[in-house]
């Protein structure tokens, strides 16, 4: 059998009502004799891993956990392998900006996330929609039914979020300028940020800054290019080549050059 044939994995979108809860869905199902094992790339976002038929296993570090059911992870902040055995298959709802916190409120944001959904709710609703997921054979379908499940629970969103996952200003300091427009103190602004977003306007800035190295570095790949370190090195901001080496290490535990070996096993959520 093909890869193909044996491996599926896409994307599922999501209509323009909650373009602003979820960035996409995402499926990967095995159909082969075999297991799979990928790794995902750090996305800043805290995503909701469903899985069925067999159980999967989520490697993070010295770390692993088995998903039977549902799992909340995140936010993503460096890269997780997950193995996929024969027969199983997940379904990853990837929350966008302050989601996480409009449905589940600022339940453990102080920290990064492992948990079962249903340990955050009173009612156990998730294991019910799990249940009721399993019933369904066709994507869309499941996606569709998780979104009208979402609805009742999606709570308002904080005025000034907007302002902090929308800010166009590269050149300026998101924090200082929002407290010196809006006559609150840079600490309020820090605090609303990690507060709601999971993580700190720093953390992010960082984050964008190793984004667009994946991004350049697929660039030159996808071109059958020859890289040139030192302009990629300049366009993304970093001070030097062992800054550059220091980051992928950090989100991937690998270096550049390292990474270019591995790019096709690597799944990149926000590609």
């Amino acid at each position: 059998m093909s890869d193909s044939e044996t491996y599926k994995a896409h994307r599922i979108p999501v209509p323009s009502e909650f373009r602003e809860v979820f960035t996409h869905f995402y499926f990967a199902a095995n159909h082969s004799g075999e297991v799979i094992r990928k790794s995902f790339l750090p996305s800043y976002q805290i995503i909701l891993i469903f899985s069925f038929g067999e159980k999967i296993s989520i490697q993070s570090g010295e770390q692993q956990t088995v998903v039977a059911e549902c799992l909340l992870l995140g936010p993503v902040k460096k890269a997780f392998d997950y193995t996929l055995v024969p027969g199983s298959e997940i379904l990853v709802a990837n929350f966008k900006g302050d989601a996480f916190y409009r449905f589940f409120g600022n339940a453990l944001m102080e920290k990064s996330i492992k948990v079962h959904p249903d340990h955050l709710m009173t009612d156990h609703c998730f294991s019910w929609l799990w249940s009721e997921l399993k019933k369904i054979t066709v994507h869309k379908k499941r996606v569709d039914f998780i979104l009208d499940f979402s609805r009742p629970y999606l709570r308002d969103r904080h005025p000034l979020i907007n302002r902090l996952t929308r800010f166009e200003h590269k050149n300026l300091d998101i924090v200082k300028t929002l407290a010196e427009e809006t006559g609150q103190t840079e600490r309020n602004i820090q605090l609303l940020h990690k507060k709601q977003l999971g993580y700190s306007a720093k953390e992010i800035h960082r984050y964008y800054r190793f984004l667009r190295a994946i991004e350049m570095l697929e660039q030159y790949t996808s071109r059958e290019q020859e890289i040139n370190w030192f302009d990629l090195i300049h366009t993304c901001g970093y001070y030097d080549q062992s800054q550059l080496i220091h980051d992928f290490k950090y989100y991937l535990g690998l270096t550049p050059v390292s990474y270019l070996k591995f790019q096709r096993e690597i799944c990149n959520p926000l590609g």
